[in-house]
């Protein structure tokens, strides 16, 4: 807890903390930058093994997003610990907040998430690439598996296979022959295929308010580990913000962080192959850059004077390293 004592204390809830310390920093960092009380506490389905669930001030165990319990439960612990703003941060469970935005706000309890509509075209590859297509964005080709095996000879290697509602990089695999597509043939509807995207792989972090994309922060993915960036470089490119502002007002009814994933080859082509409607594994480089987005939400949700810019670091290089929690007595594989 921290700020100016007799102010009333924000409580934040970061959904499936599972790894996000750095998330849960970049709260406590925007509580002290304000000057004001908070605590940031989490949820998670196996809170014993989240490491960050033994850094945040309490954790509780909610079920599986996908259990008709998971919202109730949630919303029993926010109203239990007086809950001001949720955060959540894994794909599977945002449809699920999405559809219970307004009866949370009923509860006084915000929901940093966007209308069902952009979670439902973020979410479903299929609905991504249909949709970029449609707005006249760049993106790679794309096709179900069935349609790549009856059409084969309009296909050249490497490509992508990849789940149609995955995430964190889970199953996404370079293919160099059709053998793994014809493996799948009991479902196939399961999974996407794509052509290679070549070139430098790219994420923009963007912040949405009112419709309006104020901060597009671009990073060079340099290199990445289980789906999450672990080296990364700003990028003050004026294309990739020019089109991650353009995607994110779009949208329809786009809300708070977003981020964009592309790939831009040697001539600077640009094609678009993700949108997650959430906080990305790399924006802790985005904050550190001055794209305070925790901060920004703070501000709207308590409202405050807007303190948003376009204004970030350039060329900021983050190399992430491994750290450790230690929990003494522990029985959890006894």
């Amino acid at each position: 807890m921290s700020g100016k004592p007799g102010l009333p204390t924000t409580t934040v809830l970061i959904s499936s903390v599972g790894r996000r310390s750095q998330l849960v920093e970049c709260f406590r960092e925007a509580f002290r930058e304000l000057g004001i009380p908070g605590r940031v506490i989490g949820t998670d389905q196996d809170p014993e093994r989240a490491p960050a669930a033994h850094l945040v001030d309490k954790c509780h165990r909610v079920p599986h997003c996908g259990n008709p319990q998971f919202i109730d439960e949630v919303l029993r612990i926010g109203r239990e610990e007086g809950v001001h703003l949720i955060v959540p941060t894994i794909d599977p469970e945002l449809a699920v907040y999405a559809n219970a935005r307004e009866r949370f706000l009923r509860h006084a309890i915000t929901v940093a998430i966007s209308d069902p509509q952009t979670i439902e075209i973020a979410s479903d590859k299929t609905e991504t690439n249909e949709w970029l297509l449609e707005n006249g964005f760049s993106t790679v080709r794309q096709d179900t598996v069935k349609n790549v095996l009856d059409n084969k000879w309009k296909w050249a290697f490497p490509l992508i296979m990849k789940p149609r509602f995955g995430s964190a990089s889970i199953g996404v695999t370079k293919i160099t022959s059709f053998n793994p597509l014809e493996d799948l043939a009991g479902n196939p509807s399961d999974y996407i295929v794509q052509e290679f995207a070549r070139g430098a792989e790219h994420t923009i972090n963007v912040f949405v308010e009112n419709g309006r994309c104020v901060c597009a922060v671009p990073h060079r993915r340099i290199e990445s580990r289980g789906g999450e960036v672990s080296k990364g470089l700003t990028s003050r490119d004026s294309n990739l913000i020019r089109l991650g502002t353009e995607i994110a007002e779009k949208l329809p009814g786009a809300r708070g962080a977003l981020n964009i994933q592309c790939f831009v080859d040697s001539v600077g082509k640009i094609k678009v192959i993700e949108i997650n409607a959430r906080f990305g594994g790399g924006f802790p480089l985005a904050n550190r850059a001055g794209a305070k987005f925790p901060r920004w939400m703070l501000e709207s949700l308590l409202r405050m004077r807007s303190t948003a810019t376009s204004e970030w670091e350039d060329n900021l290089l983050m190399l992430r390293y491994d750290s450790a929690v230690f929990i003494g007595g522990s029985k959890i594989l006894r």
